[in-house]
């Protein structure tokens, strides 16, 4: 990579977490703080600690993440928490920001369903530009080493709830902490499907008497890759040649329309992939979100 590309790729790394910070400290100054929503993590202490105390939410977020970045930079290093650093401070300087406008909306229901919406975005933009917005971030990065087989999102989820329960007593308000829970539960789909969304894919096996008329139709009509495995029945002992593709979810239906046409008595496994690495989907060599 040349120096102008290495640039060029600096600068719309930067570009997606500046965006990705005004939209997540949009959703908590705008909507989740004025309503009492404590979504969890440290924005959400920050919430419950700006009630108690007077210093502002955006400032709290500051505070707790100073001691979560240091733990950041004995484990990552500097090359990403640079600028997880830079995120965290445009977090917490745009939650302050943000909170001379007035709030978008006094519902809970609209504000925690715009909300998460808004910081499920604004992370998951930060995560996917290779950096974090400091706080429980990191430490689901420390646990997402530890347990890779765990989406960021639901370990977001599980940390996140503990936060909405001690919120609910807290403020001794049952409707309010349910509210936030609810605005948990979206944040944490909205994240995975800007993390993972686009590698949703089906994972097809065909079972055929006529697998090479499948392959060539697949290959030509439907442009996808075709993988041949051995098998032999059980039963008939005969030797088999079983057809194993992958596809983007649209493009399972045309894939079924194929092999029905060439034999209607084939046999067809359909599973989902939430995750594939390969040419067309993710790129194995990068780091696990």
């Amino acid at each position: 990579m040349n120096r102008k590309t290495n640039m060029l790729h600096r600068c719309k790394k930067y570009l997606m977490i500046t965006f990705g910070t005004l939209l997540y400290s949009a959703g908590i100054s705008l909507l989740l703080d004025p309503n009492n929503l404590a979504p969890g993590g440290v924005s959400g202490i920050s919430i419950i600690l700006s009630k108690l105390t007077p210093i502002t939410t955006g400032t709290w977020i500051l505070i707790i993440n100073i001691p979560l970045l240091i733990i950041g930079f004995m484990k990552f290093g500097s090359r990403m928490m640079v600028p997880t650093i830079y995120a965290t401070v445009l977090s917490s300087a745009f939650t302050n920001l943000w909170m001379v406008f007035a709030p978008l909306s006094g519902e809970l229901l609209v504000s925690a369903l715009l909300g998460s919406l808004c910081t499920g975005t604004g992370i998951g933009l930060v995560f996917r530009a290779g950096a974090t917005t400091g706080g429980m971030d990191i430490v689901v990065k420390l646990l997402g080493r530890k347990y890779p087989y765990l989406k960021s999102g639901t370990l977001f989820f599980m940390l996140d709830m503990s936060v909405v329960v001690i919120s609910g007593f807290l403020f001794r308000n049952l409707t309010v902490a349910a509210y936030a829970g609810m605005a948990v539960l979206l944040n944490a789909r909205v994240m995975d499907g800007i993390l993972y969304g686009q590698d949703e894919a089906r994972l097809i096996y065909i079972i055929s008497d006529r697998p090479e008329e499948i392959a060539k139709r697949l290959l030509a009509d439907a442009d996808v890759g075709v993988t041949y495995l051995e098998g032999e029945g059980a039963y008939s002992e005969h030797n088999k040649q079983i057809i194993m593709c992958v596809t983007r979810k649209q493009q399972s239906v045309q894939v079924v329309d194929i092999v029905k046409e060439e034999d209607a008595n084939a046999f067809l496994i359909i599973s989902s992939a939430s995750e594939v690495f390969g040419e067309g989907y993710k790129n194995i060599r990068a780091e696990r979100l």
